[in-house]
């Protein structure tokens, strides 16, 4: 971290030594050593941290990709049965005003078949485009 070589710690220790004096040497290099631990610890507190917000963030960034995945299916969902109820309805609506066209049963089986044929089509391609 600092590039220290032992022989530099050395000189510095034997300095502290004739500086400080061997009375209160231990004293201080527990304090230092405490200071230093606290030190490391704040540095880990604080990479923690930071990869904590990266990893939120990264999850937010996900919610909202998602929500909008989410929110696409349900328009086009929407779309499809709107086109298919519309469908339907201009089916019954054309059965209504022209009864003569086919039998009453059969045009109301024919048209049944007819509005399930066109859901089934129309939730395919609503999967397919999802």
């Amino acid at each position: 971290m600092f590039d220290i070589g032992f022989s530099e710690l050395m000189v510095i220790a034997v300095v502290a030594l004739v500086v400080i004096g061997p009375e209160r040497l231990p004293k201080v290099a527990r304090t230092l050593g405490h200071l230093f631990g606290r030190m490391q610890r704040y540095v880990n507190d604080v990479k923690a941290d930071i990869n904590r917000e990266m990893a939120l963030d990264d999850l937010r960034k996900l919610q909202a990709s998602m929500q909008d995945t989410m929110q696409s299916v349900e328009q086009s969902v929407n779309q499809e049965v709107r086109a298919v109820e519309n469908q339907v309805h201009q089916i019954a609506a054309d059965a209504q005003a022209n009864p003569d066209a086919a039998p009453g049963t059969a045009a109301t089986s024919a048209s049944a078949d007819q509005a399930t044929a066109v859901a089934a089509e129309g939730a395919k391609s609503g999967v397919k485009n999802a």
